[in-house]
């Protein structure tokens, strides 16, 4: 019995240090709009800048709810730019092909060691993100 109680302790202790511990962001990066194109055979980026923003929203990653959000602003994105039936078949298809489960390199929350699963980011992971924000100088000159 001893030993079972050992072991239990031993094995919560082990669980709960890895839990704590804060995982480390890779660099952002961006393969425009991953294995969709990028524009029309007229306007080759005409939606790129869309998913650029797009995959910084998914390098971080975060909630189920964050993740919805950031699809719908992808498709908003893309309507915008005078293209409504495009943005409703790159909705549908981050909706499959972007969830945090894939061990593809545009997963939601690629920026973090597969695998991870949705879940709100820590006041660390936080920190991280904010120190590693690729477009943190162009911010400050709009502001």
């Amino acid at each position: 019995m001893r030993t079972a109680l050992t072991l239990i302790f031993v094995l919560i202790t082990l669980f709960a240090s890895n839990s704590v511990l804060a995982e480390k962001l890779k660099p952002f990066t961006s393969d425009g709009c991953s294995i969709f194109p990028d524009g029309t055979l007229e306007h080759k980026d005409l939606w790129l800048a869309c998913c650029t923003a797009h995959d910084y929203a998914y390098w971080q990653g975060g909630t189920a709810e964050q993740k919805e959000i950031a699809d719908k602003e992808l498709k908003n994105c893309v309507a915008k730019v005078g293209q409504p039936k495009i943005a409703e078949l790159m909705l549908a298809g981050v909706i499959v092909g972007g969830n945090p489960y894939l061990p593809t390199p545009f997963r939601w929350g690629y920026g973090w060691p597969y695998p991870r699963d949705y879940k709100m980011l820590t006041e660390e992971e936080l920190l991280q993100v904010k120190a590693a924000d690729p477009f943190k100088d162009s911010n400050k000159n709009n502001n």
